[in-house]
């Protein structure tokens, strides 16, 4: 809760108490100056730090107390009389109201994005880039061409001005809410939050060049939701770019105003059977290989001058790493393969393509939450799902049979990143979420086990740890310990290989 909205909050109760304890021949006057005041405090919180839905009932609670009051204080004739029952019924609503608000507060605070723990000051930049030779496929009709936004950050000379808002455009919060089944205007108040980088910020001068990595979202996600992990990594000298891929995100919004939003959940629909899905799955998952190979080729013209930024010379070709979440982990594995890619890493991700690749031949670290460990587990150790657990998961014994094979393909594939210098990680107590800047929307996501119950910040430092200790080794050449087994540390951090 920022300043004055607290202040407002604590006004509103003290209006409450005043009410209740002064007798009332002794109401008038102190009540019209203490809603006097706590109007100011609204006026203040509502300029300095803008409004927000989640204070709606202090906002009319002001209001109201403000009209009532000042009637009573200017009135000439006697106070109208109002009897216990109206009073008890106005107490009551207050009452119910701070309670509201309280919850509401704490349900969706406004919160800080965790700082960058390096020396560089964190400078960001958005691109928009046109594939001409790859019509769009999962949205516009026609010869419409594919689309990209790419939001980069990277490590700065110095930085002006306040912190970039951690989501630019308010107009894609709507989008997030719809995303959640929640009122559009449930997450407007994060237009609030910021950032910790400084938007076209000068590239610092410190090295002649740094090490590139590519981002990869997951399905119906944004990039601005890896925002902490992309300025944890610039903040330590990377050049980050982190990839919208279009209709695959809640919502992308283009230089021209347009907004696009996920048209790809179709292709995951229950009502497929699961040969239909795994091809939807691979047809999707080889438009977002293509989309890396492509945003390569853009920074490859960046960086030799023929596509203007302050980014030209600066990019490290030779030591580029990729990652991703959820089907953008799958994305950073099979684009692993295109050979400008030194090293990659996947967050929670199921492969696809699995039947089109062989092995990887490059370092490749796989992250999971604990629950996707314990499923794969259950997968290398045979035991398949009792009839009234696939009843619950509202699936099928044949549907669950060929996910399990796809699995022990998987898991063939995890095994096979050891040989190369990777690693398969589990971080205790997390859920799949965890790996986002969505586990620090709303305590509530904890609560319904959409994140795990290790605590958002701690579950960030961890991850973070992980993606910064694997590239440093590999695109930097500095090894530390997290890759070789237990670190006092991270205790969370548990190596998987053993149990697979």
């Amino acid at each position: 809760m920022r300043l004055f909205e607290l202040l407002l909050f604590v006004s509103i109760i003290g209006l409450f108490t005043l009410s209740i304890v002064l007798r009332k021949d002794r109401r008038r006057v102190p009540l019209f100056f203490a809603s006097g005041i706590t109007a100011l405090v609204l006026v203040i919180q509502w300029v300095v730090e803008g409004y927000r839905i989640q204070l709606l009932f202090l906002y009319g609670i002001t209001v109201i107390c403000l009209a009532v009051s000042a009637y009573a204080y200017f009135q000439k004739a006697a106070p109208w009389k109002i009897s216990r029952i109206l009073r008890g019924i106005a107490y009551s609503a207050m009452a119910v109201s701070l309670v509201i608000t309280a919850g509401l507060l704490y349900a969706f605070p406004l919160f800080q994005l965790p700082s960058p723990t390096g020396s560089f000051k964190v400078g960001t930049q958005a691109f928009h880039f046109v594939d001409t030779n790859r019509k769009e496929t999962f949205g516009e009709t026609g010869d419409s061409k594919r689309e990209l936004m790419v939001q980069v950050w990277y490590p700065a000379q110095a930085g002006a001005g306040d912190y970039a808002p951690w989501i630019p455009d308010t107009r894609i919060l709507d989008y997030m809410a719809a995303d959640y089944g929640l009122p559009d205007f449930t997450f407007q108040h994060l237009k609030y939050v910021s950032s910790h980088s400084y938007t076209g910020a000068i590239i610092s001068p410190a090295q002649a060049a740094y090490p590139l990595i590519l981002v990869n979202p997951g399905n119906g996600s944004s990039r601005f939701l890896h925002t902490s992990q992309a300025e944890e990594l610039a903040s330590h000298g990377y050049i980050v770019a982190a990839i919208d891929h279009t209709y695959n995100t809640f919502a992308t919004e283009f230089p021209d105003g347009k907004i696009t939003t996920s048209t790809t959940n179709q292709l995951f629909s229950p009502d497929h059977d699961y040969q239909t899905e795994r091809s939807n799955r691979d047809t999707l998952g080889k438009v977002l290989t293509d989309d890396v190979a492509f945003i390569l080729d853009q920074l490859e013209l960046i960086q030799s001058g023929q596509i203007t930024s302050n980014l030209q010379g600066k990019i490290d070709l030779d030591h580029i790493g990729v990652f991703g979440h959820s089907i953008g982990g799958a994305t950073a594995y099979d684009a692993s393969f295109d050979p400008r890619i030194t090293a990659g890493i996947d967050l929670d991700g199921g492969l696809y393509r699995l039947h089109d690749r062989q092995q990887l031949h490059k370092p490749f670290l796989f992250i999971t939450s604990q629950s996707e460990f314990t499923k794969l587990k259950r997968v290398r150790e045979n035991k398949p799902y009792t009839d009234a657990e696939i009843e619950q998961m509202g699936s099928t014994r044949e549907w669950e049979d060929q996910v399990a094979a796809d699995k022990k393909l998987e898991l063939q594939r995890m095994r096979e990143t050891i040989s190369e210098g990777g690693q398969v990680l589990y971080i205790e107590h997390t859920e799949h979420l965890n790996f986002t800047d969505v586990q620090f929307i709303s305590p509530l996501f904890r609560m319904v086990g959409i994140t795990g119950q290790i605590a958002p910040e701690r579950a960030n430092t961890v991850i973070n740890a992980c993606i910064l200790d694997f590239f440093d080794e590999y695109l930097k050449g500095q090894s530390d310990s997290l890759m070789r087994g237990a670190d006092r540390r991270f205790p969370e951090v548990k190596l998987g290989t053993p149990l697979l």
